[in-house]
């Protein structure tokens, strides 16, 4: 499979928030929108820079690297955090 048929779902779930609106706010990325573009695996547990008592987190993979996606419990669940991920940590997010 082309690599831009394997990366397109990843860019298009990442830049859709920075598409303005009319009032030129960003959209935000809310869950539903990121569960039906992007495969990914939901941790039980989101890492410490990214986790909070109102939040849940999901591992993707894109562009060659693993990301981790921070997601709100309000309202329609919209992304408040993203960062990458070292692949040799990935063993304590499984966990």
């Amino acid at each position: 499979m082309p690599i831009f048929c394997r990366l397109f779902p990843f860019a298009f779930t990442v830049l859709l928030p920075l598409a303005a609106t009319a009032q030129d706010a960003p959209t935000p990325l809310t869950y539903a929108v990121f569960e039906a573009t992007l495969p990914h695996l939901d941790l039980a547990e989101c890492p410490a820079t990214l986790g909070g008592a109102d939040r849940f987190c999901r591992l993707a993979l894109g562009h060659d690297a693993l990301w981790v996606f921070a997601f709100s419990l309000d309202g329609d669940s919209p992304m408040v955090g993203v960062e990458s991920v070292d692949p040799a940590g990935i063993e304590a997010l499984l966990n």
